[in-house]
């Protein structure tokens, strides 16, 4: 169990290091890693035949990619950005359909880059989905460095006193 006083120290910090636009960021990467973790599962799931019998989303027999819904998503965040009030642009629900859209767009980047449904083709795939990854945990600690410097100065002295 957690020592309460790291954990409030903890809280601290990041009251103290993460201002409103690290907020934002922390949000929405991890919108990203969680979507992208999410969608990665859900098409895999599909694939190994227990998902939706036409392979995925559909309208009118015609399959959609999710990259439509991603595009969907940053365009909506875009107007938010553009004629939103201030307080719904630094809402975490919209960092978080920023950086959902995102992943869901960089999900099938390889198939808009060939503009082939490449999705499943095994040269792509694992260094798509390795990169991805770094991508997403690189964002998440370049988003808040001052709170991850402050969380480390408080949670090395407390790990040595165990």
């Amino acid at each position: 169990m957690a020592d309460k006083g790291v954990v409030a120290r903890l809280r601290q910090v990041a009251v103290d290091r993460v201002g409103p636009t690290e907020q934002s960021l922390i949000v929405a990467w991890g919108g990203f890693g969680a979507t992208f973790g999410v969608t990665r599962a859900i098409t895999h799931w599909i694939r190994a035949g227990h998902g939706p019998s036409s392979g995925g989303m559909s309208a009118g027999g015609r399959h959609l990619h999710h990259y439509n819904i991603g595009i969907l998503l940053l365009a909506a965040v875009g107007g938010v950005a553009l004629r939103g009030e201030e307080r719904h642009r630094r809402h975490p629900v919209t960092a978080t359909a920023y950086g959902s859209g995102a992943a869901l767009i960089v999900d099938e980047l390889a198939l808009l880059i060939d503009l082939e449904d490449v999705y499943w083709s095994r040269e792509g795939r694992s260094s798509v989905d390795a990169a991805i990854g770094l991508l997403a945990l690189g964002g998440l600690y370049l988003a808040a460095v001052p709170f991850w410097h402050g969380a480390a100065r408080e949670l090395i002295p407390a790990l040595g006193r165990r």
